[in-house]
């Protein structure tokens, strides 16, 4: 069978990495975790006090980022390197969160990681998650899915993953960063949230995560033998 390129967008703690990393183990594909990279963007500037209207030092900066994601031995998961640097945990913070939406936004941003989204998909049998990837990143996907839930929803599970880290945060927290993300992420300028009009929502506020799966992963199996038979 022909690989695919399977595009998941959609808004923030929806779950998209965690289908997007199913859906890649089980149809062998390589996952990656845009966001991750624009976490990683965010960190890098973070700890060289750049911050996110100094457009002139970020531009600079960006020409010294470099971002892989490796499989840690011990988990067998996937975890982000900056600089080689493991970065995993400190690009999951409730602090990162809040800056990523702004640093995103910014044009020469989205470009610097667009680029090397598209060099790590070019051969295809990828899995990529985020914003704007069916849009933007890869606007040829074969699949487009586009991951929706209640605000609520969303700001209750990212609160209940935080605190099982051990970050002292409050709901009440989580759940306005949510909607400020939502916000920033829609309306900015440079590769806003939007959903393709060729893409299958999935709204997840009240199925399971083994629910969620199983309907993905026949949308990739129809997918992937639509393109073989039309591709012969």
């Amino acid at each position: 069978m022909k690989r695919i390129t399977i595009a998941i967008d959609g808004y923030s703690s929806c779950g998209k990495s965690t289908l997007a990393k199913q859906l890649a183990l089980e149809l062998g594909y390589t996952y990656i975790d845009s966001g991750a990279m624009y976490r990683a963007a965010t960190l890098y500037m973070l700890e060289n006090d750049i911050s996110s209207d100094n457009i002139q030092a970020i531009v600079a900066a960006l020409k010294y980022i470099k971002i892989e994601f490796r499989i840690n031995p011990l988990n067998g998961l996937q975890e982000t390197y900056l600089n080689e640097g493991n970065v995993e945990r400190e690009i999951r913070t409730l602090q990162i969160s809040n800056l990523v939406s702004p640093m995103s936004s910014i044009a020469e941003v989205r470009q610097a990681m667009v680029a090397q989204q598209q060099y790590m998909g070019k051969s295809k049998g990828v899995v990529m998650d985020g914003r704007d990837i069916g849009t933007v990143v890869f606007p040829d996907a074969e699949l487009k899915l586009f991951m929706t839930a209640e605000p609520r929803i969303r700001a209750q599970r990212r609160f209940e993953e935080l605190m099982a880290k051990g970050d002292g945060v409050s709901f009440d927290e989580v759940y306005q960063n949510v909607l400020s993300r939502d916000l920033i992420d829609s309306t900015r300028k440079v590769g806003p949230l939007v959903k393709s009009h060729e893409a299958i929502e999935i709204n997840n506020s009240h199925i399971s995560r083994e629910q969620q799966l199983n309907l993905a992963l026949n949308y990739a199996l129809k997918a992937i033998a639509s393109n073989h038979i039309r591709k012969g």
